[in-house]
Parts: structure tokens; sequence; C-alpha cells
């Protein structure tokens, strides 16, 4: 009996030896609280500064859908509508320029130095304004549908939440190169040496996505739907113009497809005035 006893004890023993490391072993939440109670500072987490000083909406406070996108758009809408008209000039500098190099007429010197000044602007610095520069001038200057505009917007910024919307006022998603230049993703890769470029008001993030799409190659075969739509006097449509963005997006034409549900399903607030 004395001998079985033993033999119970022994076993016994071994098991609370062969489990008692487990039963040691903490989890990371156990270890967090166990610093808590020891009086260990807690360092709470410091929020991100923006790199502005732009007062923006809080959309992300926004619980009802229609009143958040109603937000949105009142916010971005006039910033589109401004570049547009803007555009719009400058277009028609060039089209009374290409009138009259048409009709072997010279242009006065303002003509020349304000075609100029959009030749550069465009990417085309330092060519001669002749008939065949002004032509291809015009498929560089022309609008971009707002619906197009503000859907992208939308889009890329999670209507007004994102992070680089909410710092850095970048509402389209548009990268950069040099160091310093915006913030840097949280998910690039090591490789990877772009950043999401800041900017220090909404009009300029909004120039910018505008020469983006009009001067990158990236997007020439937007700007050449475009062109043929100028030609046969047809409406610039925002959901014919999406298929000349595939490149907007590593999901291209998932991308695109998605802009152009976005655009039908938001019409309402388009017309809007």
């Amino acid at each position: 009996m004395q001998a079985k006893l033993i033999k119970l004890i022994v076993a016994l023993v071994t098991i609370w030896a062969l489990i008692y490391p487990f039963i040691q072993d903490k989890s990371p939440q156990d270890s967090t609280l166990d610093q808590e109670y020891a009086g260990a500072e807690v360092v709470p987490k410091v929020p991100e500064k923006p790199l502005h000083s732009v007062k923006l909406p809080n959309f992300s406070a926004i619980g009802d859908i229609k009143q958040k996108k109603t937000a949105f758009f009142d916010f971005i809408k006039p910033h589109v509508e401004a570049e547009n008209k803007q555009i719009l000039e400058q277009r028609a500098t060039l089209e009374i320029a290409l009138m009259m190099v048409q009709f072997d007429e010279t242009l006065t010197r303002k003509q020349i130095e304000k075609v100029a000044m959009i030749f550069t602007k465009y990417d085309l610095k330092g060519e001669a304004i002749n008939e065949s520069s002004l032509k291809r001038a015009l498929r560089r200057v022309d609008i971009i549908p707002k619906e197009l505009a503000l859907m992208q917007a939308a889009n890329e910024s999670a209507w007004g939440t994102s992070r680089f919307a909410r710092i850095g006022l970048n509402f389209f998603g548009q990268w950069c190169y040099t160091k310093g230049c915006g913030m840097v993703p949280k998910r690039r890769e090591d490789a990877a040496d772009h950043e999401v470029r800041a900017f220090q008001s909404v009009r300029a993030a909004v120039k910018s996505y505008f020469r983006n799409i009009n001067t990158n190659d990236a997007y020439r075969e937007l700007r050449s739907v475009r062109a043929e739509l100028r030609a046969q006097k047809a409406p610039i449509d925002a959901t014919v113009l999406t298929s000349g963005l595939l490149s907007y997006s590593e999901r291209g034409e998932d991308y695109v497809n998605e802009l152009n549900d976005m655009i039908r399903h938001n019409r309402a607030y388009f017309d809007e005035e």
C-alpha cells in the first residue's frame, strides 16, 4: 500500500514538472497588465499632426450617408468647378490662336506670352507656336467632368476620411518620389521609395490632379477619347473617359468599373446646385 502511494506521488510530481512551464507563461496581454499594475508608464498613441493649416470637416463624424456625401461634394466641388473654368479660359486662348494661325494672321505679343505660359504649364515648354503645337496643346488643355473628378476624390480618399486626405489634403491618391515630399504609406514595401504627396490647400491638390490627368503619358488614352468627343461635338461624358484610367490604380478594370458604378449611383448629387 505504501509503495502504491509513493508511486502516485512520483507520478503527480512528474506531471506537475511537465505542465509548470506552460502555467507560468503569460500572454502578451497579461504582461501588459502586469506592467500597468506595477506602475510602468504606458505611452499613449500620439495623433499624427496635419501637414497643413486647413480646417477640414469631420467627415468621419457624419453618420447619415446622404449628409456625408453632400458635405463631401459641397467641400470639393467648388475647387473642381473653378479649375474647369480656368481650363476653359485657357482653351479659348488656344482656339483663337489656332484660328489666327490657320488664317495666316499674326499673334500679338500678349497672345504669344499667354500661349507660351499655357505651353509651359502643360509640359510643352519651348515648342514653337504653330498649328501642330496648338492642336497638340488642345488635347491636353481640356476639362475633366466634375462627376469623374468628384468620384475619384471620393474613391481615393474614402469620402474624405483617409489618413492621406486628413493629414496631407491628398484626395486623389497622388504619389511623389522625393524624400520628405509627403507621407510614407504604412504598408509600403521595403524596396519602394514613393510617398503620398502632401498639399497645403485643397485647390493645390485639385490642380495637381488635373495636371496629372492632362499631361501624364499614362492617361494619353483618356485625352484621345476626350478629343474624339470634341471632334464629334459630343458631351464630355465621365463614364466614357474612365476607360482611359486603367493605369490610375493597380486594380485596373475593377477600378474603372467601380468608378462607373459610383458615378451612376451619385448622379443626383452632381445635379444639385
